[in-house]
């Protein structure tokens, strides 16, 4: 197999996870991107990084561009000699965005692009690979796919599936300056919530499915969550408190994945929402993206 000649440039959007209640299993894509320029070369490994992490991402084997390649091209059977690479980040790093996630897609994506017979791997291939690299699908899938996403995994068996959404939902995001890791987010989780609890989120994580779809005025109610929001609170204080209070006000906010940033989902004036915004934060508003990782130029 042989390779493309010339760059070759990929957009991978930014998503959010969990959305409230779907822990692990509900994502959506939002039209932020990162794009990621590669072509194969005679020689090593040329890295180079603009915008967000410029300043701290490595430029070497480490980077997790980089590994999802090379788990890429180890799928493909090949093995290029060199690599020349250049990355304009957009999504923020460690803020609940998929900045992770979108380096995984994006660089399993960039490595099909640059084959002959990108074929040979398939979106149920990179969803695979993905998954194996982040170790859980929710906010992978929609990288991928685009739009708003159901997924799962069963050991080594992982799904995703586009569901409905509707047309009028926009996502208003506040973004802290400091993020958290995702590690240390997780941490703070309880081994185990009582029946009743789970039960609560499992019907809110339901509705939320239909809300999203078809009954937005349900936004409210279908975001509320049990699981995980309330226990990372002290590593996030700021972000859990304009998320109380913002509920409080009638707005479907809540912790973008692992946090700290927060998201508001709304058919409304979602502009209005931008005075929110805490000194020193950053906000926009954002429409889902419908498409996932793309080739951009080839």
């Amino acid at each position: 197999m042989t390779f493309e000649k010339g760059p070759v440039t990929v957009a991978v959007p930014a998503t959010s996870a969990n959305l409230g209640p779907g822990y692990d299993c509900l994502g959506l894509a939002l039209d932020l991107y990162d794009d990621l320029t590669g072509e194969v070369i005679d020689g090593s490994l040329e890295i180079e990084i603009e915008g967000e992490g410029a300043d701290t991402l490595p430029r070497d084997e480490t980077h997790l561009v980089v590994r999802s390649m090379r788990r890429a091209f180890d799928a493909a059977g090949v093995a290029p000699s060199g690599l020349r690479l250049r990355f304009v980040n957009r999504i923020p790093q460690a803020r609940g965005m998929g900045s992770s996630s979108a380096a995984i897609v994006g660089g399993l994506a960039l490595a099909r692009a640059l084959l002959t017979d990108p074929a040979v791997l398939t979106d149920a291939d990179l969803l695979r690979l993905a998954n194996e690299i982040e170790g859980h699908p929710d906010n992978v899938a929609p990288a991928l796919f685009g739009g708003f996403v159901v997924c799962g995994q069963n050991d080594e068996d992982v799904w995703a599936d586009q569901a409905p959404i509707h047309p009028d939902v926009r996502a208003v995001v506040f973004v802290p300056p400091d993020g958290v890791s995702t590690e240390a987010a997780r941490g703070l989780l309880p081994a185990e919530v009582p029946h009743a609890v789970a039960a609560a989120n499992t019907g809110r994580a339901a509705l939320l499915v239909t809300a999203l779809g078809q009954a937005p005025e349900r936004l409210h109610r279908a975001t509320e969550d049990f699981l995980h929001q309330s226990f990372r609170a002290p590593a996030m204080p700021a972000s859990y408190g304009l998320v109380t209070e913002l509920r409080a006000e009638g707005h479907a906010a809540v912790i973008s994945g692992a946090g700290p940033t927060v998201l508001v989902l709304t058919t409304g004036n979602a502009a209005a929402l931008l005075g929110r915004c805490p000194s020193g934060w950053a906000a926009a508003v954002r429409r889902v993206d419908g498409s996932g990782v793309r080739v951009v130029t080839r």
